[in-house]
């Protein structure tokens, strides 16, 4: 299906996993949360139950929630995320279902530095989130000390660590390579990718298949070896970079969703929140609008697709037990900078993707992407208006400080660390700051167990689901099969009951 299919035709479900349900013609189902999560549930439900009734309500004035493109010097650049794995198919499949195909992309470069020591070294190949397998390369990338480099082959003499139901990243790593991996290699690839810290988060969420293999292996570079051997980066070597982007940007799916979703017949309302959240006799109350004109809504069954602490107020009465794990997750704010310089103003040596800065640095930008070097038609762009295009990443979980900060603070900020970790001291001919309060969700140790009891809490509640970067992965692929899976199962739910009542699909009755 693309975005041109006639309305009233969902089209084929090919891609989409079927859940074995029949919900009745008429039910109706609403969705709270317009951004990638909230899309993909919907469309899931049209696509393979076309004579099911959708709404999406959405608070904010645009759709997409993180994903979204804007210009900076003339050039439509992502606010968001640029990327999405494509070693597991949602993301993937999602994009060629809109009519993106043709759009899809790979990097140019896709090999980070990180900032050690004084200087850029390049990040040695083999690791797997910061974690070496490829003692040489780690040796020659002089990114670590001689007493740390020393101190990593020991962990396969060391007796074998004990571990329970979880442990943080930042304790297993540290006890069996050493505290310097965690801080110089760990930690800025965590933060890169939940704005959280190592000491902190789940190894067992964040790297559940190096956790499982860890479990009856003593050596984590053995573990990790036999991981990575596996995964990605054996998926890199065998099929090119597994990472896809979309020409003009990330940020375009959410409109080829919306524009799909709206010719199939699904309802979408921006500027309206979902205040409260109600479970009658004929299905579920949702109450929207202001508080002293609200509106009311009907559905069969509802999946909420927001983060965690919206989506604990709205199921409180609903799902007590479930909505006080949720209110427990913490989250990290983030912003994005992105800077245009002329391009005769960036003359330093810009090797790879990026630049990824450690903690340990004591400096305010976490990363720095090399738009115009990673994606080509962005380079193009970018060649055609005589500019170079950089991402600065900055905010890490506990600096909720960060977006205090006004645009221009943030801007000076990223500018100060420019010109010292990699010499830029231009002015820049355009910037943009991206603000994500509460963007990344942190898996604390012990967060799968908490998903668990979250699950757990809504057994009794069949026509409910939660879907979101929550709960299984903070990535877009990841988000869209949490959506998948939330959508059918209210699917299976409506399917076990009878339409309660006929004015479900009615908005406002």
């Amino acid at each position: 299906m693309t975005a041109k299919q006639p309305s009233g035709d969902p089209g084929p479900t090919t891609g989409l996993p079927g859940d074995g349900a029949t919900p009745e013609a008429g039910s109706h189902v609403v969705v709270v949360g317009g951004g990638i999560t909230g899309l993909a549930a919907a469309w899931y439900l049209i696509r393979t139950h076309p004579h099911v009734g959708v709404t999406v309500l959405e608070a904010s004035p645009t759709l997409g929630g993180k994903l979204g493109v804007s210009d900076v010097a003339g050039i439509a650049v992502d606010e968001g995320a640029e990327s999405f794995v494509a070693s597991r198919p949602e993301a993937l499949q999602l994009a060629r279902e809109v009519g993106l195909e043709t759009e899809l992309v790979v990097p140019e470069v896709f090999h980070a530095s990180v900032y050690s020591r004084g200087r850029p070294r390049p990040m040695p190949r083999g690791q797997f989130m910061g974690i070496p397998t490829d003692l040489r390369a780690l040796a020659a990338s002089e990114l670590m000390s001689a007493p740390g480099l020393l101190r990593v082959p020991l962990d396969r003499t060391l007796p074998a660590t004990e571990l329970a139901d979880d442990v943080s990243v930042g304790a297993l790593v540290a006890a069996r390579v050493g505290r310097e991996v965690v801080d110089r290699m760990v930690e800025p690839l965590l933060g890169g990718v939940y704005a959280g810290r190592a000491d902190e988060l789940s190894m067992a969420a964040t790297m559940p298949a190096l956790f499982r293999e860890m479990r009856h292996e003593r050596s984590l570079l053995t573990a990790t070896r036999r991981i990575a051997g596996g995964g990605m980066q054996a998926a890199g070597a065998r099929r090119g970079i597994p990472f896809r982007g979309i020409v003009g940007g990330v940020g375009r799916v959410p409109g080829a969703m919306a524009a799909a979703l709206v010719g199939s017949g699904v309802q979408i309302r921006t500027r309206t929140t979902a205040r409260v959240l109600r479970r009658v006799a004929s299905g579920w109350e949702i109450e929207v609008g202001p508080a002293s004109a609200p509106e009311l809504l009907h559905a069969d069954a509802v999946i909420v697709a927001t983060p965690a602490a919206p989506a604990a107020r709205l199921i409180a009465d609903a799902a007590p037990a479930a909505a006080m794990e949720l209110s427990e997750i913490e989250t990290a704010s983030v912003a994005l900078v992105t800077l245009a310089f002329r391009a005769e103003d960036v003359t330093a040596p810009l090797p790879g993707s990026g630049l990824l800065v450690p903690p340990v640095e004591g400096r305010m930008v976490k990363a720095i992407t090399y738009l115009d070097q990673k994606w080509g038609w962005l380079g193009e762009a970018a060649q055609r208006e005589g500019v170079r295009m950089l991402r600065l990443s900055l905010g890490r979980h506990g600096e909720p400080e960060v977006l205090a900060r006004s645009d221009e603070e943030l801007v000076a900020l990223a500018r100060l660390d420019l010109a010292l970790l990699l010499g830029i001291r231009g002015i820049p001919v355009d910037s943009r700051v991206s603000r994500w309060g509460g963007a990344l969700p942190q898996y604390a140790v012990g967060h799968r167990r908490r998903v668990e009891r979250i699950m757990l809490g809504l057994r009794d509640v069949p026509t409910l689901a939660l879907a979101g970067a929550t709960y299984e992965g903070v990535g877009v692929a990841a988000c869209v099969g949490t959506a998948y899976e939330a959508a059918s199962r209210v699917s299976r739910g409506l399917a076990l009951q009878p339409v309660a009542s006929r004015s479900a699909g009615r908005i406002g009755t």
